[in-house]
């Protein structure tokens, strides 16, 4: 299983973000206090609709809960499936800490 927090300081939001692989699918639960992100919060993600940035099931799910385009959670979706597919180190994750954008 894979979890990674996604502290959304823009909005005010704390969202923790599961996956597990099963199968082909990687399962996505995401607890969050945020009513468009709720709408998005349990999926089944295909391990092969992942690596496109257009044609992509978790992004095609944002948009159908109205997620905002800068929305950080479905980039966090997608780093967890990521990390569950194998396609992405998780120790290598770890070890970078977090990923953020700075304003300046």
């Amino acid at each position: 299983m894979t979890e990674v927090t996604v502290k959304s300081n823009v909005c005010g939001f704390t969202h923790k973000v599961c996956g597990k692989m099963d199968g082909d699918k990687i399962i996505i639960d995401i607890d969050t206090p945020c009513k468009t992100i709720k709408g998005m919060s349990h999926m089944e993600v295909p391990m092969m609709d992942v690596s496109d940035i257009k044609d992509n099931y978790v992004m095609q799910k944002a948009q159908e809960a109205q997620c905002s385009v800068t929305c950080l959670v479905p980039c966090a979706v997608l780093h967890v499936c990521w990390m569950e597919a194998g396609m992405m180190s998780k120790s290598l994750a770890k070890e970078a800490g977090d990923v953020r954008i700075e304003f300046e």
